[in-house]
């Protein structure tokens, strides 16, 4: 009983640092996208070519149909003109664990008659 308690608070420690691990990559990747618009007559063109890497990037991170539509939410962010201020990856780790209803998990008891 001791041993499925204490190795159930080591995996919820690792899938904390998982996910701030995530947070952190999102923050800088958003930083990146960002940081094309401060050059001038050069950013742009760096957009053309991060827009592709930020949508692999993406869906690297997120798996399933959420992370395949943020790709290509990420990529369209990074093509168009003026919307490098959107901070696409984020939002995302904001949607898959903030706003986003999480099934609560459930223990389920097994007992074995000898």
């Amino acid at each position: 009983m001791f041993f499925a308690f204490h190795s159930q608070i080591k995996h919820n420690k690792k899938m904390k640092n998982e996910k701030y691990k995530l947070l952190r990559k999102s923050i800088f990747y958003d930083v990146v996208g960002i940081a094309t618009m401060a050059i001038p007559l050069i950013g742009p063109f760096l957009d053309l070519l991060w827009a592709p890497i930020a949508a692999k990037k993406m869906s690297e991170m997120y798996k399933g149909t959420e992370g395949k539509l943020a790709s290509v939410l990420v990529f369209l962010e990074e093509i168009l003109p003026f919307t490098d201020v959107v901070p696409t990856f984020t939002l995302m780790w904001l949607y898959t664990f903030v706003w986003k209803k999480q099934p609560t998990p459930q223990i389920i008891e097994i007992r074995v008659n000898e």
